[in-house]
């Protein structure tokens, strides 16, 4: 009889564990799952415990003979696991809002995971995800991670570079959001459809095929401008100009509008900040009325509402990944994972997202080749703030983290840019002990937060 698969979850509160549980019901028949662990922590624990209760009903109303565990114990999870999923968030939604707020506080773009905001989620993320990896070395050495924990980038990087776990595979929704738009644009199936990607977690290009080979990203192009170009639900959607789409003959992710048009997107994010609120701020509400939901004793299955996340079918994608690896199907999806020359223009041993076939071994990479002098700029210029920013959220190194924020695109360097990353130092003080004695300086120097919302968290 085969032995039925163990699942951990780190993060299980979160409102996307629905769609984890929709996407492993679906596929139990490649995945026969016997336990999933849900894992969070003391802040998280009331929404563990709804999504729990909503996560067994869901397996319970299928033919399927699956348990919940739910635990603020991350070894008991981990002991003996397959396959580790990451969707967690340090500081939990308020520590979005931090990241957003005082940023926009100073006229600069506060984001997720670009610019300012990005860096500090990293900061926060980095040294957890290194713990729970040399948990994973005691308690499962054979089990794969799976993360789709912002910045995915960034955290499956640090996961090969300083974990030194090759069993890591890093999942964005943005390429599978864009591929089901896509698709619908050209009118086409998506099987019907041959994708390249290039590049790294938000990011990133691509380019589009039929299955005859003939390249149908020029007419991809023309059409984005007559119909909707299908964003994540998080991203403010001003067009890219048509001209430079054409002169690259690729298509940017969703994430380039912060750089490709930077005046825009941070006049509406300025202006959002100003009236109703950022975008975290906007997803609380959200996730409070998700988990009203989540409560009914009567709901067995994911609501819609959940598509108005911005990560909506994230969850799914990590299930195929599983999967994948599980019976080696050799499915192609788009991941984050160690280079290898799939783009010649970034060092080998550092992380890209690009597509894949994905089976037992993991990963094997669809080599996409050089690209183009703007892009090829734009993208090692990325990949240098990341690598320091990794470095910064590891060693708590000021000097490390100032020049990660100065090659930064969308933080401007000098006085105001140093004083936004003090105020979110002192903000995060709780989730950055590596940063202890400058936040310790920059409190006994009189550093306070200027935006009040912040101010009174």
């Amino acid at each position: 009889m085969t032995r039925k698969v163990k699942i951990a979850t780190i993060g299980g509160g979160s409102s996307y564990t629905p769609e984890l549980m929709e996407g492993f019901i679906k596929r139990y028949a490649e995945l026969p799952i016997g336990e999933i662990w849900l894992v969070d922590v003391e802040a998280g624990a009331e929404k563990q415990a709804i999504v729990g209760k909503m996560a067994q009903r869901m397996w319970d109303a299928s033919p399927y003979d699956v348990q919940i565990h739910t635990t603020l114990n991350r070894e008991e999870a981990l002991k003996d696991a397959d396959f580790v999923t990451t969707q967690f968030r340090v500081g939990q939604l308020d520590a979005r809002v931090k990241d957003e707020r005082i940023p926009f506080s100073y006229g600069l773009l506060g984001q997720e995971t670009n610019g300012a905001g990005g860096v500090f989620k990293a900061f926060r993320t980095i040294p957890v995800i290194l713990e729970i990896v040399a948990d994973m070395k005691r308690l499962c050495p054979d089990a794969w991670l799976i993360n789709f924990t912002n910045p995915s980038g960034m955290v499956t990087e640090a996961v090969l570079r300083y974990g030194q776990w090759e069993k890591v595979i890093g999942l964005c929704n943005v390429p599978v959001v864009a591929k089901m738009g896509e698709a619908e644009t050209l009118g086409v199936p998506q099987t019907d459809l041959i994708y390249k990607f290039a590049g790294v977690n938000h990011f990133h290009w691509h380019k589009v095929a039929d299955k005859k080979g003939h390249d149908l990203t020029p007419q991809l192009i023309d059409k984005l401008y007559e119909e909707n170009s299908g964003l994540p639900k998080n991203i403010f959607d001003v067009p890219f100009y048509r001209e430079q789409l054409q002169q690259m003959n690729m298509i940017p992710c969703g994430y380039h509008r912060y750089y490709y048009r930077a005046e825009e997107m941070l006049k509406h994010g300025l202006t959002e900040y100003a009236t109703e609120g950022t975008r975290a701020q906007q997803v609380k509400v959200i996730e409070h009325e998700l988990f009203e939901l989540y409560k009914d004793p009567d709901l067995d299955y994911k609501p819609k509402q959940l598509e108005q996340r911005g990560g909506a079918y994230y969850s799914d994608a990590a299930c195929e990944t599983i999967a994948s690896i599980y019976a080696n199907k050799n499915t192609e999806i788009v991941v984050s994972t160690r280079n290898n020359g799939a783009v010649p223009d970034l060092p080998a041993d550092c992380a890209v997202e690009v597509t894949a076939y994905v089976g037992g071994a993991g990963a094997r990479n669809v080599a996409f080749g050089p690209l183009p002098t703007a892009e090829r700029g734009w993208l090692q210029m990325m990949k240098s703030m990341e690598l320091l920013t990794i470095e910064a959220a590891i060693t708590g190194d000021y000097g490390t983290a100032l020049q990660a924020f100065i090659s930064n695109p969308l933080v401007p360097s000098g006085e105001t840019a140093t004083r936004v990353m003090y105020e979110l130092l002192i903000a995060h003080k709780a989730y950055l002990p590596q940063f202890a004695d400058t936040i310790a300086r920059l409190e006994k120097e009189g550093i306070t937060i200027k935006d009040e919302v912040v101010r009174k968290m």
